[in-house]
């Protein structure tokens, strides 16, 4: 059953707004969706456009505002995230999110899943390398909790700090995540498939 069109167009405005916050202020998608019916000055109860909605509408945004800069901010992070999946290979380290799926700007976070044996390694590795970070915990790709390390790292590329999330699966996890996503896509790409995108920005 269809959306009345009065609904579907306030959905499509709900993810325009929300797309220029993610851009503009790099919120993640659930805040700005939020922010975005305030200041549409809708109901809180408003339905909320879904996340491919929102993704859509930042890459039309992207497309029309950022056309000039986006690639190579894009390109800086990828880069950064080899970075840091070198330093985590033996966590089998997979990158998630706008860096990967290419929507991603400087003010973007890069995201890299690790699938461990033992959920305390790579926590263990980043305090015996001097690597300040804070553990918190986030929603995983199927809504459960998971154990996320934050740090900050520099890109030396984009001049500045640039926020990095670890976030710590158990190595059976690896199994269902690279089934693709609605779009057809694979949700997340290991080191040879980063680098396999960076190669084929340098060449586009």
């Amino acid at each position: 059953m269809q959306n009345p069109p009065d609904m579907e167009s306030l959905q499509t405005e709900i993810a325009a707004t929300a797309a220029r916050l993610v851009v503009e202020e790099g919120l993640e998608y659930g805040p700005a969706k939020r922010r975005a019916v305030k200041q549409l000055r809708l109901p809180q109860r408003t339905a909320l456009p879904a996340n491919d909605a929102v993704e859509d509408a930042v890459r039309e945004y992207i497309d029309i505002f950022c056309g000039d800069t986006q690639p190579a901010e894009l390109a800086a992070l990828r880069r950064l995230a080899v970075t840091w999946m070198e330093r985590l290979v033996p966590f089998r380290p997979y990158l998630a999110g706008a860096v990967w799926h290419g929507t991603a700007t400087r003010l973007s976070d890069v995201y890299i899943q690790l699938f461990c044996d033992d959920s305390k390694s790579a926590e263990i590795a980043l305090i015996d390398h001097g690597v300040d970070y804070t553990p918190r915990t986030v929603s995983g790709f199927h809504g459960e909790s998971v154990e996320a390390l934050s740090l900050s790292s520099m890109s030396q590329e984009l001049g500045e700090p640039v926020g990095v999330h670890l976030l710590v699966y158990d190595h059976d996890d690896l199994r269902g995540a690279l089934k693709p996503d609605a779009k057809g896509r694979t949700p997340r790409g290991d080191l040879a498939a980063v680098r396999a995108l960076l190669e084929e920005d340098e060449h586009e």
